[in-house]
């Protein structure tokens, strides 16, 4: 354990998890939408032919780039929304909730580079269950990648660290 917070324990992880799937569930509807607007433009302006009668959604399905455009999408979505509140605070909405930092080892916000390792290395929050069996350190997989620790904050520190974003 470093600096003067405890490391956060799984369950707490997994909550704030939760809250935060819901966050980006909404922005991934959002991105959805959006995207297939922009794919409705094209085939309207006659930049993207689509077969008559066929049904859109079928027809991005159907096309490997499309397809691997409205998955990157969804991936770059989540990195996003997570990278932004963890370098900004070190605090998503749900972590802060849940009184949790994310922290370099030495208790500095991360990194944009490191919050990207923290998201390709959680494998959706599968890289949580780590913390399960590492009863000593109660580092996750995405911490070890990342050199980093999430903490779990007193309600005064937590305070203060929103209060600090204004």
């Amino acid at each position: 354990m470093s600096g003067e917070f405890p490391r956060a324990g799984f369950w707490r992880r997994f909550a704030s998890l939760i809250y935060d799937s819901l966050v980006v569930i909404s922005l991934s509807m959002l991105t959805a939408i959006l995207y297939f607007a922009a794919i409705q433009v094209l085939i309207s302006t006659g930049l993207i032919e689509q077969t008559e009668g066929q049904d859109p959604a079928a027809f991005i399905d159907n096309s490997p780039l499309l397809d691997g455009i409205r998955s990157a999408l969804f991936v770059g979505v989540n990195v996003i929304f997570f990278s932004y509140f963890w370098t900004k605070s070190g605090q998503t909405i749900g972590m802060r909730a849940w009184r949790l930092r994310v922290q370099t080892n030495d208790g500095n916000l991360i990194s944009w580079s490191q919050s990207v390792i923290r998201c390709m290395g959680a494998l959706l929050g599968l890289g949580n269950l780590v913390v399960l069996v590492d009863f000593k350190n109660k580092k996750s997989l995405q911490d070890y990648l990342s050199k980093t620790e999430v903490v779990t904050l007193t309600k005064e520190e937590n305070k203060r660290v929103y209060r600090e974003l204004d």
